[in-house]
């Protein structure tokens, strides 16, 4: 019995516990104190899925709000929920604020795919223009122009025209987006798009121009003349704009100056001195857009850059090194951005960042392309005061594991000698020392960059590191030409071969019979090695033997063993696998013809008799010129020169390396821009100047509307004509207590007394303007009833009798000094 009583307590517990956490999950559900908030919404179970059918259809605004962000909880995940557009739908008018913004979020997703249901709701969305609140008429006109229906287009149309002079800016902003997305929908609308356009560019705040910048670019790019009279206040109010408007904003700035305004000079003035010849217009967007340079946005400081460095003179140009140094610790995908941009300035104005080379130094995290571009930047900055350190840094680069960060250090250090004379030692003698290395990439990349100096450097016999009759080269040649077994790279093997043959010429260096007249010892060696090989080398390889072969023969035409050698690799190359192989071997050997006749064996071949070929037989002098100065070796590594016309800063282009479509292209400057009145405004006419108060001060014009100035209000004296004339001033000084007053009251009360009655009444007109001055310096209070009050009452006694014209003016005193 105890235990079923047991058992029963038991079961009622838990149903407790059960009823009370779902009332208290009840009660907290705004509270988001259950499953981590929002985090509840995102559970897809099927049973909850059911249910939102149902909670649409509720009457509860709840259940309502809480099937909406479960939908937009699944939108969110990638899941397709427009089953429940119909129910959804159904709700677009409903009272709660908080339901209506994710119908419309929900309308946005899904309007293009059911344009049907959608033009349902379209008379609540034109209510809903209407609307007291400014985001939910945002919100409408968003959904109004992302329903993709073409026969809506004209409402649309009205829709963007009355919101566009909505009093909400963030109203003004969303017509201004939702105009590319009528004119995708239908270009006919285009002039009444473009005229909605004109009259948002005449919108003064900064909130709404960034995004009528981005619908002029989208619809109509090209009629720059509409923003002739806008220019001068867009760019004062750049500054002002949203971080994306200012980026949209100066993209357009950048093309009207280069399209409208005269290209900035440097002409020579008196004395030989420079003078910048700048269009004030320009100058005024630079000026506008330097504080720019400061933005947390780093696509801001970008356009900025852009805008300096494609409209700016030279003597400008530093203002953009320390905001691009300043972004590369950003992050990393930021630093690959301003490499490329740096590197892009760096080819022609490499003297900008070349104080800053140590910005550059490679990191191990580096990306591969990070590393490939700064390794270009460090070459680029190579100069008679860092050559040294460079040339350290980059003999450090070549252990590195990355190949082509190797390559590209080897390639440095050869940049490095052709353009430093004084380096020509220090380099030669650290790609000496690659040529020990196991590594294969720093071999092969060492011997084309010495190729490419040894050969430049013989040819010019006027560098002085090199010593006389240019030994040094050639005894590079020769350390090559011992090592060529152990390079293995067919391009490495080939520059080799080709060295071999086009330098070992010297008379000098004969060794009395021991070997081939004419030639180098070490010469016919590097053939007898190629021949050996023939079979198993390359293409590339290949033909350079067979034409060392014809350079030895021609040098030598009487040596045994050359012609032996000559006529194996010829036996070799004329039946090769190889096309090229095949006819280089023939041309060469009919070449060497007339210089060496042996070289055909019998007196007739498969071509014939020798009698009967015909044909030209050339000397020997002329066999020589036609090798020895012909094509200039093997085709080296292109190296980074120049730039591309498409590769400008702000460009896709200039980040991924390859042309990219849609890729917008600078204008070219024109030689005479539109003439500066076009630009002229309203806010370019000088403000009057402010007329001054009753007492003294001026009054400062505000801003009223839509930037017109509001009347100047004057103060003047009660019983004076008008207002004071412009520049005047009170006749007498602002007193400083009561006894002065009165002192003065009675001075004046005698002379009137003296002067006839016109006399006395100015005078006491005079005085009485003084006297309110005085009150208002001494309370701060006008009390214009009371003195015109006292005005009259004193003009009656006047009138009335002279005598008693003393105590009326004390008894008007003495009410105006103790009115208040």
């Amino acid at each position: 019995m105890a235990g079923i009583n047991l058992n029963a307590w038991t079961e009622n517990a838990s149903r407790l516990g059960m009823r009370l956490q779902e009332t208290f999950t009840e009660r907290t559900r705004d509270l988001a104190l259950t499953r981590s908030g929002g985090a509840a919404y995102f559970d897809t179970a099927e049973d909850k899925v059911k249910n939102i059918r149902t909670q649409l259809d509720s009457n509860s605004e709840r259940e309502k709000l809480e099937a909406m962000k479960r939908l937009i909880a699944m939108i969110s995940k990638g899941r397709n929920v427009s089953e429940f557009f119909a129910q959804v739908v159904k709700n677009v008018a409903v009272s709660n604020i908080e339901v209506r913004k994710l119908v419309y979020i929900y309308l946005l997703r899904y309007a293009e795919a059911e344009p049907d249901l959608a033009l349902l709701s379209i008379n609540t969305f034109q209510r809903d223009l209407a609307d007291s609140s400014p985001l939910i008429r945002a919100m409408a006109l968003r959904v109004l122009s992302g329903i993709r229906v073409p026969s809506i287009g004209s409402l649309v149309v009205l829709a963007i025209k009355k919101s566009a002079s909505d009093p909400s800016p963030y109203v003004r902003k969303t017509a201004a987006l939702s105009i590319p997305k009528c004119y995708s929908l239908d270009a006919s609308h285009l002039p009444s798009l473009i005229e909605i356009l004109s009259t948002q560019l005449r919108d003064r705040s900064p909130l709404s121009i960034g995004s009528v910048a981005v619908a002029f670019e989208t619809v109509c790019p090209t009629r720059l003349d509409l923003l002739h009279p806008h220019y001068r206040r867009l760019c004062r109010v750049l500054v002002d704009v949203d971080e994306w408007g200012q980026v949209n904003l100066l993209e357009l700035l950048i093309r009207y100056a280069r399209t409208m305004l005269p290209r900035p000079l440097v002409t020579e003035g008196i004395e030989g001195k420079e003078m910048e010849e700048v269009d004030p217009d320009l100058e005024l967007l630079l000026k506008s857009a330097e504080p720019l340079f400061q933005s947390r946005n780093p696509a801001v400081v970008l356009s900025v850059s852009r805008a300096f460095y494609y409209l700016a003179l030279p003597s400008q140009h530093p203002k953009i090194v320390q905001p691009l140094l300043r972004l590369l610790d950003v992050s990393k995908e930021i630093e690959r951005v301003i490499l490329a941009y740096i590197l892009s300035i760096s080819r022609t104005s490499s003297h900008l960042f070349a104080p800053y080379h140590a910005r550059f130094i490679i990191r191990a995290d580096d990306s591969a392309q990070v590393k490939k571009d700064k390794i270009k930047l460090l070459q680029s900055f190579v100069n008679l005061e860092n050559y040294q350190t460079l040339s350290r840094e980059f003999a450090d680069y070549a252990d590195d594991v990355d190949e082509e960060l190797v390559a590209g250090a080897v390639h440095a250090i050869g940049h490095t000698a052709r353009i430093i004379p004084e380096s020509t030692q220090q380099c030669l003698n650290a790609l000496m020392t690659f040529i020990k290395s196991h590594n294969d990439t720093v071999v092969t990349n060492a011997v084309l960059v010495l190729k490419s100096l040894v050969h430049t450097q013989l040819q010019a016999h006027s560098n002085p590191a090199f010593g006389n009759a240019s030994a040094f080269p050639l005894t590079i040649i020769e350390r090559l030409a011992y090592r060529v077994d152990e390079i293995r790279h067919p391009r490495a093997r080939a520059c080799v071969i080709w060295l071999v043959g086009q330098y070992s010429n010297d008379q000098s260096r004969n060794t009395g019979g021991t070997s081939a007249e004419g030639v180098i010892p070490w010469a016919p060696d590097v053939l007898r090695k190629g021949a050996k090989s023939f079979r198993d080398e390359t293409v590339m390889v290949k033909l350079q033997i067979v034409t060392l072969a014809a350079k030895l023969l021609v040098l030598s035409p009487n040596g045994r063993t050359l012609i032996l050698l000559a006529k194996y690799v010829f036996a070799q190359a004329r039946y090769d696998v190889n096309y090229d192989v095949r006819d280089r071997g023939r041309v060469l050997q009919s070449l060497l013809a007339g210089v060496v006749p042996s070289l055909l064996g019998s007196k007739e071949d498969d071509d014939g008799p020798l009698e009967e070929r015909g044909g030209v037989v050339l000397r020997r002098e002329q066999v020589r010129v036609v090798l020895f100065e012909g094509k200039a070796g093997v085709v080296e590594k292109k190296e980074w020169t120049g730039t591309d016309d498409r590769e400008l800063l702000g460009t896709l282009t200039l980040v991924v390396g390859h042309d990219m479509r849609g890729d917008r292209i600078l204008p070219d400057w024109l030689e005479q821009g539109a003439e500066s009145s076009v630009r002229d405004s309203e806010d370019d006419k000088p403000a009057a100047p402010p007329a001054p108060t009753a007492l003294g001060h001026y009054a400062r014009p505000g801003v009223v509307g839509s930037g017109g100035a509001s009347p100047v209000v004057v103060l003047s004296p009660a019983g004076s004509s008008g207002p004071s004339p412009a520049g005047s001033m009170p006749s007498k000084g602002a007193f400083t207590d009561l006894d002065s007053f009165y002192a003065s009251e009675e001075e004046e009360t005698e002379e009137e007394e003296e002067d006839g009655d016109d006399e006395e009444e100015e005078e006491e007109e005079e005085e009485e303007g003084e006297e309110d001055e005085v009150l208002e310096v001494e309370h701060r209070t006008v009390h214009r009833t009371d003195v015109s009050q006292a005005e009259d009452d004193e003009d009656d006694e006047d009138d009335e009798d002279d005598e008693d014209e003393d105590e009326s003016l004390s008894a008007s005193a003495s009410r105006r000094a103790f009115g208040a």
